[in-house]
């Protein structure tokens, strides 16, 4: 007996994944996007006071490596289920232990892990296709946005980097291979112990003479301590490095940091 052929179509709301590094780990968001295709979406489509899967077809997870924080509530490492109930103005977003409500009838809020309310925003063009993402990323903070039709809004996360981080740096400088140049960096961009950080880049330094981002950021720590012409000494030290390397990038920025000083 002849079997048919299976047929290869596109998907009517194509799956996505989308995985964002993240602080010290990542956050991985797992969905559909369906399309507007002339519908009205909100209000209609997608009723307003009622809890949906955020997408469509599979249920909608949001993947932490990490403890963060939202809405003033630690939400730990882990997948969740991610449920919205949309608003006119307001959307209530839902963190839940449940990973697989595909409808209204299958929603618990006991297995609620963290519940906010947020404000939605009209915009001035219509987003065809159902978009997530992980935007505006600091160190320790960043968005998860949500936008389809002419709707966005914004829910803050945060979570405690420098912690993790300093227990790192802890644990490693007892270490034989110690990360002198990274611990120097970390320092100097989280305005700590301007010192100590200039003593692990000299160390970084010395086991690697040719190493011009070494340099450049022994003349940042220098320059942010107020040491200009042990900055500037630095920096040329650099544009020599970065020459002889052809890197034209850091010959830039340590002449840009020349002129400032």
């Amino acid at each position: 007996m002849m079997q048919a052929q299976q047929l290869n179509t596109p998907q009517p709301s194509p799956t996505a994944v989308v995985k964002q590094n993240f602080s010290t780990g990542s956050i991985e968001l797992n969905y559909s996007r369906p399309g507007m295709k002339g519908r009205k979406i909100f209000g209609d489509l997608v009723p307003y006071g009622k809890v949906w899967r955020t997408g469509a077809n599979n249920a909608t997870t949001i993947d932490f490596s990490f403890d963060v924080t939202i809405g003033g509530t630690t939400l730990k490492a882990g997948k969740y289920g991610l449920l919205t109930i949309p608003g006119q103005s307001e959307w209530t977003v839902i963190f839940s232990k449940s990973t697989d409500v595909t409808s209204p009838a299958d929603y618990k809020q006991e297995n609620d892990a963290v519940r906010v309310s947020v404000p939605s925003y009209p915009i001035p063009f219509a987003i065809e296709s159902f978009t997530m993402g992980i935007n505006n990323l600091t160190g320790s903070s960043c968005n998860l946005e949500i936008m389809w039709d002419k709707t966005y809004l914004s829910v803050p996360i945060t979570t405690n980097t420098d912690e993790r981080v300093m227990k790192q740096i802890d644990q490693l400088m007892n270490k034989d291979n110690k990360p002198y140049y990274s611990a120097a960096y970390y320092y100097y961009d989280n305005g700590k112990d301007l010192d100590k950080a200039s003593e692990w880049v000299d160390k970084a330094i010395a086991s690697n003479p040719d190493a011009f981002w070494m340099t450049m950021l022994k003349a940042r720590i220098l320059a942010k301590k107020g040491d200009k012409a042990g900055a500037k000494t630095y920096a040329q030290k650099t544009v020599d490095g970065a020459t002889k390397a052809k890197n034209d990038d850091y010959v830039k920025m340590a002449n840009d940091l020349m002129k400032t000083l």
